[in-house]
């Protein structure tokens, strides 16, 4: 099969020729017909993401939507024909999505949404699950609260808005000036990053009183920032980025909680992982009845070109998640 590969940190990306690989117990094979690009990707190839434990030579890649093409031992629930998605390699020890086959651990799966092509699928499952478990397992977001997304236009932040607003909650969200309309889109309140400060928003939009939850999906001084917007006594901050040193004062000093998210957790330890083919099995009911749609750069990558697709996300120039299209 044709793969990319990874040979050294910091290099190019090399395409060339793998082994087809084979289901082994608990896995299935599938065909791989599109792969998400993510920030991480491009920090794991620059060799910049020493918590992702990344051995080479390797394929990279994390996510994928594709067709199971055979079925290992002790697997239920999938049988080949089916299309599906998940978060499936591309860290520790295994294989990533830019391959034309990939043998996975059949927990981190689930079928694709039936209302989502495979680019879009292949859009969703890192930023889904990292928002989903944010979100949904640590804050317990439900109707009648007014959640705060920082980074609302962002890979993360684009369908975290849209998964608190399926749950009932009325959403606000930090953007540049320049994609508060993506924001506003979603069906969230747009708040000026650059413009706006925190005493101001939390005065406009809560009466000072602060926010339920508040989403951080950058880190770093949105972190901090994050401590000062939260509600007193019941106020819950999640964090995707909570990877730097910070002061909690200002957290403590409202009696409020604090979560960090790390997405990857499951795939290095093999821990927990059919928490994951759950999550994105609502998910895809969400998508399925109209709730949740990623957005997607127009532009089309394939194996070939994935050096333009990593530098298109690097940049910054991506309106939407970046897919890269896997050729048979």
């Amino acid at each position: 099969m044709r793969a990319v590969i990874l040979e050294e940190f910091g290099r190019p990306l090399v395409l060339g020729e793998l082994d087809r690989p084979v289901a082994g117990p608990g896995q299935v094979l599938v065909r791989v017909e599109a792969s998400g690009v993510n920030p991480l990707d491009i920090k794991i190839a620059a060799g910049q993401a020493a918590h992702a434990r990344r051995g080479l030579p390797a394929v990279p890649g994390l996510d994928m939507a594709g067709v199971v093409e055979e079925v290992g031992p002790g697997v239920a629930g999938f049988a080949p024909g089916d299309e599906v998605y998940g978060m499936t390699g591309g860290v520790g020890d295994l294989q990533g999505s830019l391959a034309q086959y990939a043998a996975v651990d059949a927990r981190l799966l689930a079928r694709k949404p039936e209302s989502l092509g495979m680019r879009e699928a292949a859009a969703l499952p890192l930023v889904v699950i990292t928002a989903w478990e944010g979100l949904v397992d640590r804050a317990g977001v439900r109707a009648g609260q007014k959640v705060l997304v920082h980074g609302g236009a962002g890979g993360i932040g684009h369908v975290a808005v849209q998964i608190a607003r399926a749950r009932g909650a009325e959403v606000f969200a930090t953007a540049s000036r320049g994609r508060m309309d993506v924001v506003e889109s979603l069906g969230a309140t747009p708040i000026d990053r650059a413009a706006t400060s925190v005493e101001e928003y939390v005065a406009r939009h809560t009466g000072g009183e602060g926010f339920d939850v508040v989403f951080d999906t950058v880190g770093g001084a949105v972190l901090d920032a994050s401590f000062t917007a939260v509600r007193t006594y019941t106020g819950h901050v999640v964090s995707a980025l909570g990877w730097g040193t910070h002061s909690i004062a200002p957290l403590s000093f409202r009696g409020a909680t604090y979560s960090g998210v790390f997405t990857l957790l499951p795939m290095l330890t093999g821990r927990g992982r059919e928490h994951h083919g759950e999550i994105l099995r609502d998910v895809a009911a969400l998508a399925d009845a109209g709730a949740l749609r990623p957005l997607l750069d127009p532009r089309r990558f394939t194996l070939a070109t994935v050096a333009d697709a990593y530098a298109a996300v690097e940049s910054g120039t991506a309106v939407g998640k970046v897919v890269v299209d896997v050729e048979h």
